[in-house]
């Protein structure tokens, strides 16, 4: 059986993992993956062939999947208002559908 959540997306700078994560813990969320993340947006784009020494300033990406829409908002809300004026980021919120979930 599945059922609806709410996915929220935290494509943000490594430098802030350990921040975001407690945020997201404090807000009630039972879990969340972390990804290494690269591409090209319009902040802190690397020069073309630039190589890196250190994964200091590279990007994560944070999922959190859970059944309250308003937690991941909750969540959105904190870090970007935290954070977003001095270190690049996105975030997206979306519904999935969620095939084998042990708790939301």
């Amino acid at each position: 059986m599945t059922q609806m959540a709410t996915k929220l997306v935290i494509i943000t700078e490594k430098v802030l993992l350990r921040k975001v994560t407690k945020l997201i813990q404090a807000a009630g969320a039972t879990g969340y993956t972390v990804m290494d993340a690269g591409g090209v947006g319009s902040r802190n784009t690397p020069s073309p062939g630039q190589s890196i020494v250190s994964d200091t300033y590279s990007n994560i990406k944070i999922e959190v999947i859970t059944a309250s829409g308003d937690m991941a908002r909750t969540i959105a809300k904190q870090v970007a208002e935290k954070y977003f004026d001095n270190f690049s980021g996105i975030i997206h919120i979306g519904r999935v559908e969620v095939l084998y979930a042990h708790s939301l």
